[in-house]
């Protein structure tokens, strides 16, 4: 492939993150989801509630499915069809999210989170898919830069997604956006249209910035039809892949690991902007303004997190990351407005927000890192010729036991009755996540080990 066409597949890969990631950073953690539970849902402890199952649905859902249609699509040809179909969900999903009227029936906020969920999973399954065309994008040795600079460049998506709804969309208590006009296009603030266009806003974000993904990453031509049986042979091939995982500890390990850590991350994004509006008493605007530091920092993480894969590998930016947010959780739940890592302060001191803002930096620095390294990290360890199906079950890892953040979160807040100290249990989750990277091998398995099995004897 010339070297300017494989170039174009690069930034078109790229912009698939930059199309993505708002329904991350606007829906899941710095918009939707704490005006969801302030203003939807009939009180905040019963939208955080509402908020965890959803998240625990959906997370059943997509561990479920996505081994087993990653395995397909490794039987069927081309990867794009399916990626347009996830693609439909996601704008469907999120546009939806506009009838989320403050003081919703019942009714009507359950099928809100319905909407939000099948979005979700559009996004959830389309990253599967894309995630598994990375290691033809280069060879081995550049894998986590590319990584590294395609979550990087999410971030930097998210962020301008972020400024243009506080600027010029998104609401305070006062019904005017961080620069003190009244939503724009005529949106009525009584009735927070400004903080609910977020749901479409979201979907054409996505719609418009996922082009050049579909126009310049290409697959190879399908030489042959695609085999009727295709579909039973990809269940049999991933019956085949469960069974000899015992075989594979290393890959088994980091399976094992990123379910832990992975899961830990996406309790600290599902609940930290819940948690910054009941602990610190934070609005939408306030919160945004955090998830725009966090973006930017995040931005820089990753840039750097791909160059530091590159150089010595992802299994010692992942360990790095980990540190960091095990920190980073020991200094929240030792925060709120009385006191900073139990350090008693003034009424009225700026000091909790100050130290907030500080954990939200490292937090997107890390996470994104930690996100683009743990995919390179993938790479390495899975069978070359089931790539899509490896990253069913590295998806399968992420969410299986999905409903251990929310539930141990719930669990820690309803026995403490206190939102601080609910978060405690990330700390237990990073921590075990460490410790099953001792038995995960930096380079994977042989690749002969791969070919061995892939053998007609082995069959």
């Amino acid at each position: 492939m010339a070297e300017g066409q494989n170039t174009r597949r690069i930034w078109g890969w790229w912009w698939f993150d930059w199309a993505n990631q708002p329904y991350n950073t606007l829906l899941l953690t710095f918009i939707f989801a704490p005006y969801f539970a302030a203003s939807v849902a009939p009180d905040p402890v019963t939208g955080q509630a509402m908020w965890g199952w959803m998240n625990f649905a959906a997370g059943v859902i997509i561990a479920i499915f996505a081994p087993i249609l990653g395995a397909i699509a490794d039987n069927t040809g081309p990867k794009r069809p399916w990626i347009l179909f996830w693609s439909f969900l996601y704008i469907v999903g999120a546009s939806a999210l506009w009838w989320a009227v403050p003081g919703a029936d019942p009714a009507l906020a359950f099928w809100i989170l319905v909407c939000f969920a099948i979005g979700m999973i559009g996004l959830e399954y389309g990253i599967i898919f894309t995630n598994a065309i990375l290691p033809t994008l280069a060879p081995r040795e550049e894998i986590g830069r590319i990584s590294g600079s395609g979550w990087a460049f999410g971030y930097l998506g998210g962020l301008a997604a972020l400024v243009i709804m506080l600027l010029f969309l998104a609401e305070n208590d006062r019904g005017v956006t961080l620069i003190g006009i009244e939503p724009i296009l005529g949106l009525d603030p009584d009735a927070r249209e400004g903080t609910r266009a977020v749901g479409p806003f979201t979907a054409l974000w996505y719609l418009v910035f996922v082009i050049p993904f579909f126009l310049w990453v290409k697959e190879p031509p399908q030489l042959a039809p695609v085999d009727p049986g295709a579909v039973r042979q990809g269940l049999r091939d991933l019956g085949t892949t469960l069974k000899r995982l015992p075989k594979h500890p290393s890959l088994l390990a980091y399976l094992g690991s990123s379910t832990f850590y992975r899961d830990g991350l996406n309790g600290i994004y599902a609940f930290g902007g819940i948690y910054a509006a009941g602990v610190l008493g934070w609005s939408i605007v306030q919160i945004g303004v955090f998830g725009i530091l966090a973006a930017t920092i995040g931005a820089i993480g990753c840039w750097f997190g791909g160059r530091a894969d590159r150089r010595w590998g992802p299994k010692p930016v992942i360990v790095t990351c980990i540190l960091v947010l095990i920190l980073v959780c020991c200094v929240i739940v030792s925060t709120d407005r009385t006191m900073v890592v139990f350090a008693p302060v003034a009424a009225g001191s700026a000091a909790p927000d100050v130290v907030f803002y500080l954990c939200g930096g490292l937090i997107g620095a890390s996470g994104g890192a930690l996100q683009a390294a743990s995919r390179t990290m993938m790479v390495r360890q899975a069978n070359p010729e089931r790539m899509t199906e490896a990253f069913g079950l590295f998806a399968l890892s992420g969410k299986a036991l999905s409903f251990m953040a929310p539930g141990l979160i719930a669990l820690a807040t309803t026995l403490s009755e206190s939102q601080r100290l609910g978060v405690s249990p990330l700390i237990g989750l990073f921590a075990i996540g460490l410790i099953l990277l001792v038995w995960v091998k930096p380079e994977g398995e042989h690749t002969s080990a791969w070919d061995v099995e892939n053998s007609p004897s082995r069959s």
